[in-house]
Formats: structure tokens, C-alpha cells, sequence
């Protein structure tokens, strides 16, 4: 489904300008590499990936979304508890939104996930099944919504988790019910509902060579000498902080020397909070060295991080304390981590500005006369003691009321000066305003500075 005209203004209004700086006259805004992570990854053979929210596929995340990267994972809605929350009553109203966003963009889609222990609805969790009741309630679900988009999915994760640390085999509903062939029927079924879809068996903490990672790697050699439908393994990568494999290379490429394809499907890097400088620059250095793994192994054909940015991290609700796990900062703003991707793919080594503050303007809601502006100001490697955030607009805009900020226009130029209790920005800190403004015919984003 191709967006239209009217569609893609108002992705537009809704997005978001950054600019740099300021604590110099000739201060730069941190933009990413000229050329996408998308395109990089192409010239090396690579599918690049995020994780995505439905609901957030506007504005400036919508717009790095489809400009950065090559494929887009579901990050809930595709689990069976967001698709059939109820028995017989299906909701596929997010999943709908990624796979017409993904299309538009010309972007892969990797279904995730058909058979988990995890995120399940509680009318399946809770119930008393048969093993014949079962194996029904498994192939419906897999028919169902394999079939539904049929033709539209690259890939899917059609079994996720299915192993201990130890490499026994997880306790779940489908393997206490039916046994370890749970697995290879769930993969018969998914090659039967779409012929043409990689069918991958995912999980965690298999990037090395481990007990757990030899569980898989058993596992998978066995399917295909059955003549089971599986054509990939996923590695999550879920890593921490300077604890990249040693060994990861060699386990991807002992993937791929079986015949199988490898994807690294859910990478991020946490580390504990706050971030600074040193931390950053271990964590570029271990996604350059997962993405030149990947890069190494001509088998290894999808990189996916999960999530682009640390404002739709899990990690941060999931490891008190720990977090800053992605490429982007919360503000949209390329990390160094960016870059350590980049570089592994083959671009240049550009790297943000130090000893910068910027000011990232966005326009949060919008209606007929009126729009809702938030403008937020941090600092890397810098810090404010005080600030004034000044803009012109270029469409006769107004500033009505404003918000943690005192905001005056003569004209179109607008100056909003810190509250008396928020002018300080501490170096890796940040502030934010907000205000209500008026327009009409149209909204364009302006260009601000700091002093």
C-alpha cells in the first residue's frame, strides 16, 4: 500500500529538526552518515533491520524508520497475544500498519514470532488442553496468520526460545503438551501456509559457542536430516557492554557451513546508567565488531538491532539501572554506536561532534487552527549553565502559550528563555519546553539555535 501526498506531508509536519549546537558559531547538528545503514548493507549483501512500534511509524521516527534501514521486525504485534487476545477474535490492526509502512518503503518485513512461551493470551495459558487440542490450537494459529500475509513476509521467527541456559529443552506449553516436535511441526505447517518465507528457529544467548548455542546447532542438523523445513537460525544478541563472543564469528559460520542462513535479530548493547564518553566508545566498538562478524559470513544475512533509538529500548523497564542500548539516543540523535555499524558495513568513519549542545524541535499533535510544539535541548561532551532556544518561523506561525520556558515573537522570529528552575543541561543531560501555536495552510519546521 503506497502512501499518499497527503499522508506523507503530514509524516513530515509531524517530524522533528535537530540542530547543533551553539556554544560555537560554527557548531554542526550530529546527522548520520550521508549514506543510509540500508544502502551500506546492500552493497555488502546484508538486509539491515529494526524492531518497530506500529503506533510511533510517524514523524521523525517514522522517517529514520524507512530512510535507515532495510527491514522492519514487529516488535509486539505479530506475538499471539497481541494478534488473538481473545479465542476466534483476531486484531491485526498494528501488524497491518508495519507490513503497508514496510511496503511503502520498500522494506522486508521478518514475522516474529509464531510460537513462543511467552506473550501468549491467557485464554490459551490458562486453558486445559488435550494434546490433539493442542496440536488444533498450534496449526490454526500458524495457518491463520502465515496465511494472512502470505507473499508479504520475508522471514519468520517461527519457533523462539526453545532452549535453557544448559541446553535442555525449555519447559513450555507446546513441549510439556507435545514434545519436542512441536518444533518441527510448526515449521511444517509455516512452509506449508507460505512456500516462500526463510523459516528460522530464534533465541538468546547463542551468539558464542556455548551449551546453548550447541543445542541449536544439534537441533538444526538434525531438522534438515530429516528433511524439516528450516532455513535459518536467528541469534538475538541481546549483549552486554564489552561482552561480545570471542567466538561469534566462528559460531555464525558454523551455522552457515550446515546450510543455513544467519540473521542477528535483536542486537542491542546495555550498559549501566548513566552513559559517558568511554561507554560509548566501547559500545561502538561492539557493534562494529557483531556487524563485522556478520559482514565476514557471506551466510549471515540479516542484522535487525532491536529498536533504533533508547526511547523504545526495552531495556530500560527490564534492567534497572541499565540501558542506553541502541544506536540512536532518545532524541533521534545518531550514538557512536551509529557509526560502529556503519564503519563495519564500509562507510565513512564521520563520528558526532563533541563538546556539543543541541536543540531538537518536533510538532507532537496537530489539528485544523492549532499544533502542539516541544522543543528539547541536551548537551554531550558540553553543558549549559543557562539557555535561550531562538527560531523564525516561515509560514506566519504564532506561539500561543508556552510551557517550562518564557517564550516571546516579534514577528515571525520566536526566543524562549530557560525557567528560573531548568537552565542548567549537564553534559549527557537534557531539558525540554513545550508550547501551543497557531497556523495555517501549512507548518513547516524551522531551523533553531542555542546560545
Amino acid at each position: 500500500m503506497r502512501s499518499s501526498p497527503r499522508s506523507r506531508l503530514s509524516a513530515l509536519l509531524a517530524g522533528a529538526v535537530t540542530v547543533g549546537a551553539l556554544l560555537t558559531a560554527t557548531a554542526t547538528p550530529a546527522q548520520a552518515a550521508d549514506t543510509p545503514l540500508r544502502d551500506l548493507g546492500t552493497a555488502k549483501g546484508k538486509v539491515i533491520g529494526t524492531a518497530v512500534t506500529g503506533s510511533k511509524l510517524t514523524g521523525t521516527y517514522g522517517d529514520l524508520a524507512g530512510a535507515q534501514f532495510s527491514s522492519l521486525t514487529p516488535g509486539n504485534a505479530m506475538k499471539w497475544g497481541s494478534v488473538e487476545p481473545t479465542q476466534g477474535t483476531f486484531n491485526w490492526a498494528e501488524a497491518d500498519q508495519i507490513v503497508n509502512f514496510a511496503e511503502a518503503h520498500g522494506q522486508q518485513v521478518r514475522g516474529h514470532t509464531l510460537v513462543w512461551h511467552s506473550q501468549n493470551p491467557s485464554w490459551l495459558t490458562n486453558g486445559t488442553w488435550t494434546p490433539a487440542q493442542l496440536t488444533t490450537l498450534l496449526q490454526n494459529h500458524i495457518n491463520t496468520e502465515v496465511g494472512r500475509y502470505k507473499g508479504r513476509i520475508a522471514a519468520w521467527d517461527v519457533v523462539n526460545e526453545p532452549f535453557n541456559e544448559d541446553g535442555t529443552y525449555r519447559s513450555t506449553l507446546w513441549y510439556n503438551g507435545l514434545g519436542v516436535d512441536y518444533i518441527a511441526n510448526a515449521l511444517t505447517w509455516a512452509r506449508a501456509a507460505d512456500p516462500n518465507a526463510k523459516l528460522y528457529i530464534n533465541d538468546y544467548n547463542v551468539e558464542g559457542v556455548n551449551a546453548k548455542s550447541n543445542a541449536l546447532y544439534n537441533l538444526v542438523s538434525s531438522l534438515k536430516q530429516r528433511g524439516v523445513p528450516i532455513d535459518g537460525v536467528g541469534l538475538q544478541a541481546h549483549l552486554i557492554l564489552g561482552q561480545v563472543p570471542a567466538t561469534f564469528q566462528q559460531n555464525i559460520q558454523r551455522f552457515a557451513d550446515l546450510g543455513l542462513d544467519v540473521a542477528i535479530t535483536e542486537l542491542d548493547i546495555r550498559m549501566n546508567l548513566p552513559s559517558d564518553a568511554t561507554k560509548l566508545a566501547q559500545q561502538k566498538a561492539d557493534y562494529k565488531a557483531v556487524t563485522a562478524a556478520c559482514v565476514a559470513v557471506a551466510r549471515c544475512v540479516n542484522l535487525t538491532v532491536w529498536g533504533f533509538t533508547d526511547s523504545d529500548s526495552w531495556v530500560e523497564s527490564t534492567f534497572p539501572g541499565q540501558g542506553a542500548a541502541t544506536p540512536y539516543d532518545a532524541n533521534y540523535q545518531p550514538k557512536p554506536a551509529y557509526y560502529g555499524i556503519s564503519e563495519a558495513l564500509g562507510g565513512g568513519t564521520t563520528t558526532p561532534p563533541t563538546g556539543a549542545c543541541k536543540a531538537t524541535y518536533s510538532v507532537t499533535s496537530q489539528w485544523n487552527t492549532g499544533f502542539t510544539g516541544n522543543v528539547v535541548i541536551s548537551c554531550s561532551g558540553a553543558a549549559l549553565s543557562s539557555w535561550r532556544a531562538t527560531w523564525t518561523f516561515g509560514a506566519g506561525q504564532t506561539v500561543t502559550q508556552a510551557w517550562n520556558a518564557t517564550c516571546t515573537q516579534s514577528g515571525a522570529a520566536v526566543s524562549c528563555a530557560n525557567a528560573t528552575y531548568n537552565g542548567t543541561v549537564p553534559d549527557g543531560g537534557s531539558v525540554s519546553f513545550g508550547f501551543n501555536g497557531a497556523w495555517s495552510g501549512s507548518n513547516p519546521l524551522p531551523t533553531v539555535t542555542v546560545s
